[in-house]
C-alpha cells in the first residue's frame, strides 16, 4: 500500500494543488460546487457511485459509497468548503516551499480531500473489501456550523459502527479525542432614547445596561474546567449625545459536556432576565449549535486500533483535546465511536501566510486512513 501511494505521491500533489487554486468560500456556492465537480469526477473514475445533494443557498453535499457496498459500517467526513474569500487562490496560489504546501484551505481541509480519495484508490488497488464498506460524506458549510448539511451526517451516521473525521491531523503524530461544545448567542437590550444633556433622566441606557450583562456574562467562565464564554461582538447606540435606545452583544460559548452546556445556557437565559437599568428590555436567542465531543469507552477502543495501526508503520499516534469544533461532534453525539484529525498534518488553518502541511504526511496519514478502514473492515467481518 505504501509503495502504491509513493508512486502516486505526484498525482496525489498535482490533484492538491488544483483544488488549493480554486476558491471555495463558503458562501461562494459556484466556487464550493467546482469542488465538488472535481471531487465528483475523481471518485467516478474508480468506480465508486455519488450521489449529490442540491442545495440553492450553499455548495452541493456529496455521498460517496461503493456500488456494491450493503450497509457500510465506516463514516468518514471532510468538508469542502474554506474561510477564504473570492480572488485568495489567484493572490496566494498553491506552492511547496522546504517540504510544505502552502495555499489557502490547503490544511483545512483539501489535502484531506486527496487523502480520502488515494486511500480509496489503495484500498481497490489491493481488491480489499474495505472499499465497499465506506460511505463518504462531503458536505459544503463546515465553517459556518453545517447549517445545511446537519440533518445530512446524522442521516448518513444510522447504522454506522464507526465515524472517521479527516480534519487536519496534529503536529507530532496528533488524532482529535475529544472537542468542545460550541454555542452562539445574541443578546440584545432595548431602552429609550433621550437628549444626553437636555433630558437624560428620562433616557433608558441600553447600553449601560448591557455593559452589565457583559460583565456578568464574563463572570461564568470557568477555564479550569474547560468553560469559555466570550463576548466576541458588541454593538449599540445612534450617538454620542443620544442616551442609546438599543445596544447587542454576541457571545460565543464553548463547553466540554452536556452537563455544562445545559448549565451555562440557563444562566445566560437568567442573565437577560436580571434588570440592572430598569425600563430596558432584554431578549437572548442561540444555542449550543455544536454539541462536545465527548470520549468513550467504545471511542477510545477506536483510538486504540489507530495507535496500533499507526505503530506498524512507525507512527506513534496519540488523541489530543481541542476547543475547535467540528462535524465530528454531530456523529459522536450520536453515539457513535468517532475519531478526528485524521488528515495529513499541518498547522495554522485560517491563516492568510502560515497555513501549510506537511507534503510527506499526505502519505502516512493516507496509509493510516486506508489501513484504518482496512482493520475496522476485518471487525466486522469478525463480527458477523
Amino acid at each position: 500500500m505504501i509503495t502504491y501511494l509513493k508512486q502516486e505521491k505526484e498525482n496525489m500533489i498535482e490533484l492538491l494543488e488544483k483544488l488549493v487554486n480554486i476558491d471555495s468560500n463558503s458562501y461562494d456556492k459556484q466556487g464550493v460546487d467546482n469542488i465538488g465537480v472535481a471531487l465528483q469526477r475523481e471518485f467516478e473514475e474508480i468506480g465508486m457511485s455519488v450521489a449529490v445533494h442540491r442545495e440553492t443557498e450553499y455548495g452541493n453535499h456529496l455521498s460517496i459509497t461503493s456500488p456494491h457496498a450493503k450497509h457500510p459500517s465506516i463514516l468518514i467526513i471532510a468538508h469542502i468548503d474554506t474561510v477564504f474569500p473570492d480572488g485568495e487562490a489567484e493572490n496566494r496560489p498553491f506552492e511547496i516551499i522546504s517540504g510544505k504546501a502552502y495555499g489557502p484551505g490547503v490544511n483545512d481541509e483539501k489535502a484531506s480531500h486527496v487523502q480520502v480519495l488515494y486511500a480509496m484508490k489503495a484500498l481497490k488497488e489491493i481488491d480489499s473489501f474495505a472499499f465497499h464498506n465506506v460511505h463518504i460524506l462531503f458536505n459544503s458549510d463546515e465553517e459556518i456550523g453545517s447549517p445545511s448539511s446537519k440533518a445530512l451526517i446524522k442521516e448518513a451516521a444510522v447504522g454506522k459502527k464507526y465515524s472517521l473525521v479527516v480534519e487536519c491531523g496534529r503536529p507530532n503524530e496528533g488524532v482529535v479525542t475529544s472537542r468542545k461544545g460550541v454555542g452562539r448567542f445574541t443578546m440584545r437590550v432595548s431602552g429609550k432614547s433621550a437628549h444626553a444633556g437636555v433630558e437624560p433622566e428620562i433616557g433608558r441606557s441600553a447600553i449601560e445596561e448591557i455593559a452589565h450583562k457583559i460583565i456578568k456574562l464574563q463572570q461564568l467562565n470557568d477555564h479550569e474546567n474547560g468553560l469559555s464564554v466570550n463576548v466576541g461582538l458588541i454593538k449599540g447606540g445612534t450617538s454620542a449625545n443620544t442616551v442609546s435606545p438599543e445596544a447587542e452583544a454576541v457571545i460565543d460559548v464553548r463547553v466540554n459536556n452536556k452537563q455544562q452546556a445545559d448549565e451555562v445556557v440557563k444562566d445566560i437565559y437568567a442573565i437577560a432576565e436580571e434588570d440592572t437599568v430598569h425600563g430596558t428590555d432584554t431578549e437572548v436567542e442561540g444555542r449550543i449549535a455544536r454539541p462536545p465531543m465527548e470520549e468513550t469507552e467504545e471511542s477510545k477502543q477506536l483510538l486504540k486500533e489507530v495507535k496500533d495501526i499507526g505503530k506498524q508503520a512507525g507512527l506513534m499516534i496519540h488523541g489530543e483535546s481541542t476547543g475547535g469544533a467540528s462535524d465530528a461532534s454531530f456523529t459522536a453525539a450520536e453515539g457513535i465511536p468517532t475519531i478526528d484529525g485524521m488528515g495529513p498534518v499541518g498547522e495554522f488553518s485560517h491563516s492568510e501566510t502560515n497555513e501549510y502541511t506537511v507534503v510527506d504526511s499526505l502519505i502516512e496519514r493516507t496509509a493510516l486512513l486506508a489501513k484504518t478502514i482496512e482493520r475496522l473492515s476485518q471487525l466486522k467481518t469478525e463480527d458477523n
